[in-house]
């Protein structure tokens, strides 16, 4: 090698070189070298302005790297804002994967990114997306095993110069074969748990600096928030579907309506809503998600305290209220009932509310409780009315006897009146035997008599 810088130099017709440090705040950042074409003897002035020269350049080129990472970070800080912003807008979980792995390697100039998330029944990496990677270098094998993975599932992350002499590497041939350099290893986190690896593959050599790796790390735990987000969203929807699936086949059996179904947050938002209870509200879904449970009743009659989704957020326990509303001037009864969804931590995470309408089953009640008020009626009618006929048709009997024995005309005439009276009152009891029906009215100050039907 000695010999071939020889003879680079020599074809290069250099005859003397200076070399010089580049320093910065006592720090060597590089080597500045003076070279010439006759052979040449630098004096102690030379070489102190040349000295001199290497420390403004130090200072020019440390500042030119500082305002070089400040722009990064600010552009990091762009890239981070807008990709928050995407992830976001939406809860798919595919959508956000995507997003992530298209915009990363863009941003960091590197050749692709992959996503693996835990499975927490096996606790082994998923893949879940990837891009600009081919189907065999993805399909190479489990990387559970290789430390940089290790290492950014502890939650740290890990930047690899040349993963082609690296030991944290086991794919090196894979890694070859596929053109990558240099790779960057971070854990996507959602809170304070790691729930999978995220990795930058670059197919130049780079390394990735402080900016790069915290922006990496950063977008990283936007991404974890989001996935998280999104499979609690579509756990929450694969329930509501089985719920749906449960009214349906009850509808089959029962022919009835299906009832009103929504599912709130620990802050009492919506988060979910069913067709029936978009169509009773009249709103359409989007209108209806993150409004307050509360706002959908701010007009109906019943008390906060009374409403079983605070007692379920209180208690932890189901609860179910009745209540009436009135509507079109018709009163209508909803059943209300409340059941809590608990989460890892033992507390109430969400809460599912099912609202039936019971008018039908509330008006069979009153009429129930009307025929009981009937029969009762009467029963105690017949009874006084049996009570009664003992001793009426003894005295109907009495008096005609009488009537037949009087001669004073005045005395009959008399008779003659208590006879028809009695006559009345038979008639009375006959009806209190054979009624089908009465009606409450008003009589003298503030009672009330009955109206035999």
């Amino acid at each position: 090698e000695e010999d071939h810088d020889h003879k680079l130099v020599k074809s290069e017709g250099i005859k003397s070189v200076l070399t010089l440090p580049i320093l910065f705040q006592d720090t060597i950042i590089g080597m500045l070298r003076l070279l010439t074409r006759k052979k040449r003897v630098f004096t102690v002035d030379e070489i102190s302005f040349s000295m001199a020269l290497g420390e403004q350049v130090g200072i020019a080129i440390s500042n030119s790297r500082m305002f070089s990472e400040m722009e990064n970070q600010v552009n990091f800080m762009k890239e981070v804002q807008e990709l928050s912003n995407l992830v976001s807008s939406s809860l798919d979980l595919s959508i956000i994967l995507d997003t992530i792995v298209e915009r990363l390697p863009q941003s960091l100039g590197c050749k692709g990114c992959s996503i693996r998330l835990l499975q927490s029944q096996s606790n082994q990496l998923e893949l879940v997306a990837s891009h600009g990677l081919s189907k065999m270098y993805l399909e190479r094998g489990h990387v559970e095993h290789e430390k940089n993975v290790e290492a950014a599932l502890s939650g740290d992350p890990v930047s690899i110069y040349d993963v082609s002499h690296d030991t944290r590497i086991i794919y090196k041939k894979n890694m070859e074969e596929e053109g990558i350099k240099s790779l960057l290893s971070v854990p996507i986190k959602a809170g304070n748990d790691v729930i999978g690896v995220l990795r930058i593959l670059s197919d130049i050599a780079h390394f990735f600096t402080s900016s790069e790796i915290n922006f990496a790390v950063t977008a990283a735990e936007v991404g974890g928030v989001a996935i998280r987000n999104a499979k609690t969203y579509l756990q929450i929807t694969l329930l509501f579907n089985q719920i749906e699936e449960n009214e349906r086949f009850l509808a089959n059996i029962l022919d009835c309506i299906r009832p009103q179904l929504l599912v709130v947050d620990k802050d009492k938002h919506l988060i979910l809503v069913n067709q029936v209870l978009q169509e009773v509200m009249d709103c359409s879904e989007n209108d209806l998600l993150g409004r307050h449970y509360d706002a959908l009743w701010k007009d109906r009659d019943y008390e906060e305290a009374d409403c079983p989704v605070n007692k379920v957020l209180n208690t932890g326990k189901s609860a179910t209220f009745t209540h009436k509303m009135f509507q079109n001037d018709e009163v209508y009864w909803y059943e209300r009932t409340a059941s809590p969804m608990i989460g890892s931590d033992g507390e109430v995470e969400y809460v599912i509310v099912v609202i039936r309408d019971i008018t039908a089953k509330k008006q069979l009640e009153e009429e129930q409780l009307e025929r009981v008020k009937l029969q009762g009626v009467v029963e105690l009618a017949g009874t006084v009315a049996h009570e009664i006929n003992s001793p009426l048709f003894a005295a109907l009997g009495t008096a005609q006897l009488l009537e037949e024995d009087l001669e004073d005309q005045a005395l009959i005439d008399d008779v003659k009146t208590i006879v028809r009276n009695l006559k009345e009152i038979g008639v009375l009891t006959k009806k209190m035997t054979s009624m089908t029906g009465f009606e409450s009215r008003d009589y003298v100050g503030d009672a009330k008599i009955v109206e035999i039907k």
